[in-house]
């Protein structure tokens, strides 16, 4: 017997619920964390800051190396043909436009959603689960499509799925850009190129035509915007789920 695909609806209502799983058990993994820099903070008052600088230091060196080569080989990074690009070069960990890209966990202070749609001359391409996000990642397939839930490091702007719902994760309400999130995806975005696609771009922000630099978009809650590259697609709404 074939076995009946879930519906957009069920798919929908599946991420949600690992969503909140996940928020309750990165919730949990901070409060570890904080107990670990508070006895680190002691400790460096006690006269070991010089050690615990340069073993941090060394630390992240170690990791940005160790995330380089995981994005270069890691097959479960999403190569699916519908991508405007895939994140194989994306950043490696380094902190990008003052967005910070090596924490172990999702920062859950602050947490809004924002949704990118993106048309090359009429045909939708999909953003890449794992922007942001550090391979090897784990990756969920339960609802029928991949939804990154873990990986060893999250940049404060960052993918889970294929849905072009751009995930602002911070310990404070700073205001990040739509180009502060194509920086740190490695791609350019200008008014006459979006990824590696060239041509014309027409912008729209919350159905409204947008004439200024895409790269100044702020990503604020549940700000919906489009990119058409070359031929202009009028405007079309993202539907939010429930949950975000």
């Amino acid at each position: 017997m074939t076995q009946k695909k879930p519906s957009n609806t069920e798919r929908r209502r599946i991420a949600q619920e690992k969503i909140a799983a996940q928020r309750k058990a990165e919730a949990r993994r901070q409060r570890t964390a904080t107990i670990a820099w508070v006895v680190g903070g002691v400790i460096l008052i006690a006269g070991a800051g010089t050690a615990a600088y340069y073993g941090i230091n060394s630390t992240n060196k170690a990791h940005a190396k160790a995330a380089a080569s995981a994005q270069a080989s890691d097959p479960s990074i999403d190569k699916s043909a519908s991508l405007l690009a895939t994140t194989a070069h994306q950043s490696d960990g380094a902190t990008v436009d003052g967005v910070v890209g090596s924490n172990e966990m999702e920062n859950l202070a602050y947490h809004i959603h924002a949704h990118l749609t993106i048309y090359v001359n009429g045909v939708q391409k999909n953003l890449p689960y794992g922007i942001g996000i550090i391979p090897p990642y784990s990756l969920d397939t339960s609802s029928g499509s991949p939804f990154v839930s873990g990986g060893s490091a999250y940049y404060y702007l960052h993918t889970h799925d294929e849905t072009g719902i751009i995930h602002i994760e911070s310990p404070n309400n700073h205001v990040y850009t739509l180009g502060n999130f194509f920086d740190v995806w490695k791609q350019p975005l200008s008014t006459t190129q979006v990824g590696p696609d060239k041509g014309t771009v027409t912008v729209y922000v919350d159905g409204k035509t947008f004439t200024g630099d895409p790269k100044t978009i702020t990503l604020t809650k549940y700000k919906n915007i489009q990119l058409d590259v070359g031929t202009n697609v009028p405007f079309k709404n993202f539907s939010w789920p429930s949950g975000y």
